[in-house]
């Protein structure tokens, strides 16, 4: 291997690693910095001005809660965050195991990206609208 590609490579490898860190690092401000005492972070733009809640409204809190183990608490604050968590940290583990591997990993397709975009945008916005229902809003949105 050239002194070039080792160098390119490098980066790749350890990207994984040096996101855990920063994630590391900003889920121990939120479990230390309890969000549910009003004014330790700023509120959502989205429900100042408005009053309904966004997709990520309650994610702080959730966040807060999964750390000390509260699911409970984690679900009544945003359920869609509660459910990704999981999702985030398999999808990290993947990516970790395959930045390590010898063979150069395969990089996603640009039309892959942009259905694994859409999806996302897609479910993004139709929790937001139900979370904000009526009916609904009674059980996805935290101060309902």
């Amino acid at each position: 291997m050239t002194a070039t590609a080792r160098s390119r490579s490098a980066p790749s490898r350890s990207a994984p690693f040096v996101v855990a860190g920063l994630v590391a690092a900003a889920t121990t401000v939120v479990a230390v910095v309890d969000p549910h005492e009003p004014g330790r972070f700023p509120l959502c733009p989205l429900f100042a001005v408005t009053g309904l809640a966004c997709p990520l409204c309650g994610g702080l809190r959730a966040t807060h809660d999964l750390t000390h183990l509260d699911l409970a608490g984690a679900w009544s604050a945003n359920a869609l965050w509660t459910v990704a968590v999981p999702l985030l940290v398999a999808a990290w583990v993947w990516w970790a195991v395959r930045s390590r591997r010898p063979d150069r990993p395969r990089a996603a397709s640009s039309r892959a990206l942009v259905v694994v975009g859409t999806a996302v945008v897609a479910l993004l916005l139709a929790f937001g609208i139900v979370r904000n229902l009526p009916g609904p809003a009674a059980v996805l949105t935290p101060w309902a």
